[in-house]
């Protein structure tokens, strides 16, 4: 299966089919999941608003044409949820943290305008309250991010449909789940790779691009034979330190590539021996977590605080399936999209909590 797409919503518009197609329907997932009922009629479910929970917040109505049942698309669905969760490591760290925005409407929001602010007016001391303080206002920058789309398509033939139904078996979700696979790897690149997007005025950046990032250049690479747990655990102490200077004071989660797992599970010391070099690092104040992501270059470390001034998931649509159309009786083409990305964000002195070391080799 061929790696995910991005169609990117700007400020100039959309930029590919499956934006154009998003907008005409107005992002109306309902409007893209057509299911057959009891009675073989066709039917689409919109979600009106309200409680999500409540029955009555959805309104059925009956259209043209249908390939699935609707036991079928939650056979699709649940397949795709467990990948997204599985591999979703850095955007699933921002959805526990609570550091998402949501958008109202993906479609209207063509492009996410944000600010950044100076630092604005001064406390003073006085014994009569009287004297006014400096009246100087707050300056703000104007920034643009683009909504991206990103889609996989699949397949399901309508002989493969008749099979599953005629032997009772439950419907084939492989490609569905290889689809949702590489939609929640490309989110991933956009966290933790050079993977950049620019347009309608505002570009993308990952933790490893972002302009206004900490870099930090380390003597040694943690996985030369000579390196200790206490090198490794001051080369931490060094990333800290880096992002305090840049007045950011945590909490943070780290991230570190494959080829340092085992070696953080090694022990700390020799002499003591009881405890690892990850347990010791989780023992610095302020480090709530050390993650491994499988997408990070090697002889790579972030320390990346978990606030919304530093990072944040804009979303205005989480992995779906939909149906994407027909060729004639015989195939209908399906996609697994999602509408989210992550928002790198530093204040107007440049000051960023995203820590970024590099090896010297």
């Amino acid at each position: 299966m061929n790696e995910a797409n991005v169609d990117l919503m700007g400020i100039s518009g959309g930029s590919g089919e499956v934006a154009n197609f998003l907008a005409k329907s107005k992002l109306d997932p309902g409007q893209m999941r057509p299911w057959i009922n009891t009675n073989g009629q066709a039917c689409v479910t919109n979600f009106l608003g309200g409680d999500a929970k409540k029955p009555e917040n959805y309104k059925t109505t009956f259209v043209a044409n249908a390939s699935l049942r609707h036991n079928e698309w939650v056979a699709l669905d649940a397949a795709i949820l467990p990948i997204s969760r599985t591999r979703l490591i850095g955007v699933q760290d921002l959805i526990d943290n609570g550091l998402v925005y949501n958008l109202g409407n993906a479609m209207g929001t063509t492009v996410l305008e944000y600010h950044d602010i100076s630092d604005g007016l001064e406390a003073i001391m006085t014994m009569d309250g009287i004297t006014r303080s400096p009246g100087d206002r707050p300056n703000y920058t104007h920034h643009y991010l683009p909504i991206p789309i990103i889609h996989v398509d699949y397949e399901i033939g309508a002989r493969e449909l008749a099979i599953s139904r005629n032997m009772g078996n439950p419907i084939d979700t492989t490609d569905a789940e290889s689809a949702a696979r590489r939609v929640a790897e490309k989110l991933e690149k956009l966290l933790f790779t050079d993977t950049s997007y620019s347009f309608g005025g505002g570009t993308i950046q990952s933790y490893v691009n972002a302009s206004d990032r900490n870099q930090v250049v380390l003597d040694s690479e943690w996985t030369n034979s000579g390196t200790t747990g206490a090198q490794i655990v001051t080369d931490v102490m060094i990333l800290k330190q880096t992002s305090i200077a840049a007045k950011h004071y945590g909490p943070w989660m780290m991230y570190i590539p494959s080829t340092y797992e085992i070696l953080l599970d090694a022990d700390y010391s020799s002499a003591k021996g009881n405890s690892t070099v990850r347990e010791r690092i989780l023992q610095i104040a302020g480090i709530k977590g050390i993650k491994v992501v499988d997408t990070l270059a090697a002889n790579t470390v972030l320390l990346v605080q978990m606030t919304s001034d530093v990072v944040r998931l804009v979303r205005g649509m989480g992995i779906q399936n939909i149906q994407w159309g027909e060729e004639g009786n015989f195939v209908t083409k399906f996609k697994v999209l999602t509408i989210q990305v992550p928002q790198i964000r530093a204040d107007q002195e440049g000051n960023s909590g995203i820590v970024h070391a590099t090896f010297t080799t």
